[in-house]
C-alpha cells in the first residue's frame, strides 16, 4: 500500500510504503521500522491476569471506573483523535481527571503558549519557504530521523531548493548528532537559555551596551553574528524541543523565546516550533480542549472542568494519593512516573488498553489488548504542526479499536448510572 501514514513520532510521515504480506518496509526511517516490525502482543483480555472475552473485560472496566470517586484517565498521546473524544466523555461521565503524556513534556510549552500566544506555521510553510532553521534544545536526527529530509534541511521546496539554500543552526547544551548538519554551531551552559534569550532580545533592539562579555557561555560577539544572521534572512523558523521545556525556567524559557520571534517579526519572517514526540500527543490535547476547553490536568469531579496543572495532573494526583482507580490508554506510566507515584499505581485498580505488554501491564487489574493505530485500525491524528492527517488501516486484525473499546465501556458506565 502507498502513501501509508506512519504512526510513531510527531511528523506523522505520510508517504510511505507497506507491503503487508512480509511486514518490510520502504522508506521508514528507523522509528518507523520498529513501530511496523512484527513484536509481542497481548493475546487476549484479562481480568487479574485470567483470560476472559472482550465483554469480560470492558463490562468489569466500567464497573471500576463507575465505582470509583475520582479516577485518572491517562495517556493517550499515541491514539487516534476519535478514541482521545471518548476518552474526555467517559472522563467527565465518571466524573475524573483527564490527563495526557504532555503533562510530563511540552506542557511548560502550551503553558507559554496560552500565556503569550505563538507565532507558527505548518511543516509545509517550513519546506517550502524556510532560509534560516535554527534547532534549540532538541536532536531531530536521533528524534524525529525524517524531519530534516523531508521537511526542514535537506527538503527540495517552492522557494528554498534545498540544503544548499538553507543556513541551519543548532543551539544546545552538548554537540549532539544533529549538530554534525549544521552550518553553526552554538553551545550554551545548561539552564541558561533564558539569559540568552534575553540577550539576543536586548540586541534585536540595538541595546548591546546592556549585554555582558559572556551569556551563557556565549561570547556576546558570536550573539551579535546570530542576531545579524537573523535578520538578514527571509524566512526564520525555530525548532525547540525539551531542552528548553525542561532545564531551569520551564514555561518562561518558552515565554521568552515567543516574545524573541515577535520581535523578530518586526524585521522579518519567523515562526515557532515545538518538535512534539509521539504521533498524535497534539492531537490529546486538541481533542481535550475542544471538548472541554482544556488541554491537560482536568478534573471533572465537581461535574464541570477545571484547570490546575499543579493539582489535577497524573503525577500530582498520584502522589497526593487523589485517585482511586486509573484507566490507561496508549501509554506507560509504570516505567516514566516517579517511584512514589507508581507505588500508590499499584495499590489502587488499573485498567489498561495496549496493543503491546509493558511495565504497566504488570500492575494491571484488566488488561483489554487494542489494534495497532495506523496498522490496524484508522482514524485521525494531529501532527506537531496542528494539521489533521488521516491515519489509514493497512492490515485486518482481530483486536478491537482504542474507540471501539472506549465506545462500548462508555456505554456500559452510561447504563451503570441509570441503574
Amino acid at each position: 500500500m502507498e502513501n501509508v501514514t506512519c504512526t510513531f513520532c510527531g511528523a506523522v510521515c505520510d508517504d510511505l510504503y507497506f507491503d503487508g504480506d512480509e511486514f518490510r518496509t520502504k522508506d521508514f526511517c528507523p522509528l518507523g521500522e520498529a513501530k511496523f516490525s512484527r513484536k509481542k502482543r497481548i493475546e487476549y483480555p484479562t481480568i487479574d491476569g485470567k483470560k476472559v472475552s472482550y465483554e469480560e473485560a470492558v463490562e468489569r472496566a466500567a464497573e471500576i471506573l463507575h465505582n470509583s470517586k475520582r479516577p485518572l484517565l491517562f495517556g493517550w498521546s499515541s491514539t487516534v483523535n476519535e478514541a482521545i473524544r471518548l476518552g474526555v466523555i467517559l472522563a467527565e461521565k465518571v466524573r475524573g481527571i483527564y490527563d495526557q503524556c504532555a503533562s510530563v513534556c511540552h506542557a511548560p510549552s502550551v503553558l507559554a503558549m496560552i500565556e503569550e500566544g505563538i507565532a507558527s506555521g505548518s511543516l509545509g510553510q517550513i519546506k517550502n519557504r524556510t532560509d534560516l532553521a535554527i534547532f534549540w534544545g532538541c536532536n531531530p536526527v536521533e528524534a524525529h530521523p525524517r524531519h530534516p529530509t523531508r521537511y526542514s534541511v535537506m527538503a527540495r521546496g517552492l522557494l528554498t531548493k534545498g540544503r544548499a539554500d538553507r543556513k541551519v543552526v543548532v543551539v544546545d547544551v552538548r554537540k549532539t548528532v544533529s549538530a554534525l548538519m549544521a552550518s553553526h554551531f552554538i553551545q550554551v551552559k545548561p539552564g541558561t537559555d533564558y539569559l540568552v534569550f534575553s540577550a539576543m532580545r536586548a540586541l534585536m533592539e540595538g541595546y548591546e551596551d546592556a549585554v555582558p562579555e559572556e551569556v551563557g557561555g556565549v561570547r556576546k560577539e558570536k550573539l551579535i553574528e546570530f542576531v545579524e544572521m537573523i535578520k538578514s534572512a527571509k524566512y526564520i523558523t525555530i525548532l525547540f524541543g525539551l531542552g528548553i521545556a525542561h532545564t531551569r525556567g520551564h514555561d518562561r524559557n518558552v515565554e521568552n523565546v515567543i516574545k524573541l520571534v515577535q520581535l523578530i517579526n518586526r524585521y522579518t519572517r519567523c515562526i515557532l516550533q515545538p518538535m512534539r514526540g509521539h504521533f498524535n500527543v497534539v492531537g490529546a490535547g486538541e481533542v481535550a480542549a475542544w471538548e472541554c476547553g482544556f488541554e491537560w490536568a482536568v478534573d471533572f469531579s465537581r461535574g464541570y472542568p477545571r484547570f490546575a496543572p499543579s493539582e489535577f495532573t497524573g503525577v500530582e494526583a498520584l502522589l497526593r494519593k487523589d485517585c482511586d482507580a486509573a484507566l490507561i490508554v496508549a501509554s506507560d506510566p509504570a516505567a516514566h512516573f516517579p517511584r512514589a507515584a507508581v507505588e500508590q499505581l499499584k495499590r489502587i485498580p488499573v485498567i489498561q488498553i495496549d496493543p503491546f505488554p509493558n511495565m504497566t501491564t504488570l500492575l494491571s487489574k484488566v488488561v483489554i489488548p487494542c489494534a495497532i493505530s495506523g496498522i490496524e485500525a484508522e482514524g485521525t491524528a494531529y501532527r506537531m504542526d496542528g494539521v489533521p492527517i488521516r491515519v489509514k488501516k493497512v492490515v485486518e486484525s482481530e483486536y478491537w479499536s482504542d474507540e471501539e473499546i472506549l465506545e462500548k465501556m462508555l456505554e456500559k458506565v452510561l447504563k451503570l448510572r441509570e441503574d
